[in-house]
């Protein structure tokens, strides 16, 4: 294993004249964290081997841990382990140990972008997340400092795009193939976070959405873990859908509360920039969304996996004033 591990601190503190109106949601304060990469976990007959970065608060006990699933992408190394900077940094940084693997669909393996089969990429992702948590002793013994610390009984599972299809199916989402209903429910994971993710299958999809079976046959009806569902309004995603941005809250509207659904004015695909520091894929460009996003899905997190339950009303109460940045639901 290469260690690459590195040191952060006061790293938002610093940031404050980017966040607008995001300062006024409170957050705890930011505490240094480690980030190390690539540790390696065990993966049979994987193509390649399944390598996951870990960020983990330098100092706290008893930690709760964030599954984070990177979606497909266009770019070479974003849609990796390396990418998600602005949520897995965050998250870190306030409390949580943040696990993410690099899935076979990355750009960075050089593997086909499409399996023979049109199922091994979305079912070898779900497995990938699993793996996490059944060799979780490894990644615990892969960060300095970090055995011990953490509270294997408190997990979340987040993504973007279709990391939050992966996510979702570990929430009790399922997909149907060959006539046969498949889920992949984990009642290890206790709360979700999707950021513009896939939505339910149907005739609305394209042709090209209709490819894929975990796009085609989607459904979330049997979802019922507590799950924050992040959308931007203007997430039009004309490649997938005849629908508009209504088809990336399907999670929302079609499961079971308990649900929240957080709806970004101005929101396209990449929600303000979630999926790395400037990158050139971000086509809508602002830091205070982006702050936003971190600061919600910090408190829904908090609340969802720790004893403490007022950081989400307190967030939610913050953020009914700015009206102008976007909504909030639930249910």
């Amino acid at each position: 294993m290469t260690d690459d591990t590195t040191t952060h601190d006061d790293l938002w503190d610093s940031a404050d004249a980017l966040l607008g109106g995001a300062g006024t949601i409170p957050v705890a304060s930011s505490t240094p964290f480690l980030s190390v990469s690539p540790v390696v976990l065990p993966a049979p007959d994987r193509p390649a081997p399944l390598r996951v970065r870990i960020s983990a608060p330098a100092s706290g006990e008893r930690l709760p841990v964030v599954l984070l699933s990177h979606g497909g992408g266009s770019t070479n190394y974003i849609s990796s382990n390396r990418g998600l900077a602005p949520l897995s940094d965050f998250w870190a940084a306030h409390g949580f140990v943040v696990v993410q693997p690099t899935h076979l669909s990355s750009r960075s393996l050089g593997l086909p972008r499409i399996a023979p089969d049109a199922r091994a990429y979305w079912e070898s992702r779900v497995l990938d997340l699993k793996a996490v948590l059944d060799y979780f002793d490894l990644i615990e013994a892969a960060v300095p400092g970090l055995a011990g610390r953490v509270d294997t009984g408190r997990v979340a599972v987040a993504g973007h795009s279709m990391g939050g299809q992966t996510a979702s199916m570990l929430l009790g989402a399922h997909v149907v193939e060959d006539g046969e209903t498949v889920r992949a429910f984990d009642d290890r994971v206790k709360a979700g976070v999707l950021l513009a993710s896939t939505g339910a299958g149907g005739d609305h999809l394209t042709d090209l959405a209709k490819q894929y079976t975990a796009l085609r046959t989607a459904g979330f009806e049997e979802m019922t873990t507590p799950t924050l569902v992040i959308v931007g309004d203007r997430d039009d995603s004309p490649e997938l859908t005849d629908r508009g941005p209504s088809y990336h809250a399907d999670a929302y509207h079609q499961a079971p509360g308990p649900k929240a659904l957080l709806t970004l004015r101005g929101g396209e695909h990449m929600l303000g920039g979630v999926t790395g520091y400037d990158t050139v894929e971000t086509t809508d460009e602002d830091p205070e969304r982006v702050a936003v996003i971190q600061r919600m899905s910090w408190a829904f997190l908090h609340d969802a996996l720790t004893s403490d339950s007022t950081a989400w009303p307190a967030a939610t109460a913050a953020f009914a004033r700015l009206y102008p940045i976007g909504r909030l639901e639930s249910k």
